[in-house]
């Protein structure tokens, strides 16, 4: 198994949730850590937690839909934390409602984040993964990107659309011993899940939890580096 001590990361959408669960899981692995997000009071609290793991962590407040923000932040965290290993594209919105009645700025705002998004992030980290010839980039999708449901019809094309992106990018870059791997998990209670009333909290019996998302992701990346975990379906054992 292929050690991550002294490895940088970075992870958006790290202050919360399934982003801050694997910034966590990262720093106890000795891991430094660069998190982004919108939200400065939460990427602060979370960093000062990271900071108690003995890593280096930081954060940047971005919105990944946007692209000279993103290009900028990037370059400084970048030059920060001296370098760049892993990516994590965990950044995303959600929202539910029937395909007419969702307002088409919505609609919109979605596909912009968790596509647009994903892609702008990529796009300048990418760069110094492929100088260094080597690197990981996770990239979280849903098993609604695998299968449409109603009223959710923005974020599933969305999350279809990331599957679709990320497999042309693994097959572009493994050459340059770069893993690209696409994670669909079903339910997580979340901030975001919870929030759309889909998980409550304290459900820990019955769904997913974020550390079990970010144990997923540590699997793939101790894998030795001749191999690559293509992609994963993370279910609950509770149907």
């Amino acid at each position: 198994m292929s050690d991550l001590k002294y490895k940088k990361a970075i992870i958006t959408g790290g202050s919360r949730g399934l982003g801050k669960a694997t910034a966590i899981a990262f720093a106890k692995e000795g891991i430094d850590v660069a998190i982004t997000g919108r939200n400065e009071d939460k990427l602060k609290e979370t960093v000062a937690e990271l900071k108690t793991f003995g890593i280096k962590a930081m954060y940047s407040i971005f919105d990944v839909g946007n692209y000279e923000d993103v290009k900028s932040n990037i370059k400084n965290i970048v030059k920060t934390l001296g370098t760049v290993d892993i990516l994590v594209n965990n950044a995303g919105i959600a929202a539910i409602g029937s395909f007419n009645d969702m307002k088409i700025e919505q609609w919109s705002q979605i596909i912009q984040t968790n596509v647009m998004g994903m892609y702008y992030v990529t796009k300048e980290v990418l760069p110094y993964l492929l100088d260094k010839n080597e690197g990981d980039i996770i990239n979280v999708s849903s098993t609604a990107g695998l299968n449409g449901n109603a009223n959710i019809s923005a974020y599933s094309a969305s999350k279809f659309a990331v599957i679709g992106m990320s497999e042309s990018l693994m097959k572009e870059v493994r050459k340059n011993n770069i893993r690209v791997n696409t994670l669909t998990p079903s339910t997580i209670e979340s901030d975001m899940t919870i929030e759309l009333g889909i998980a409550t909290k304290g459900s820990e019996s019955s769904i997913l939890q974020p550390e079990d998302f970010a144990e997923l992701i540590l699997t793939g990346l101790k894998l030795p580096r001749r191999a690559m975990l293509k992609s994963a379906a993370l279910w609950s054992t509770n149907p």
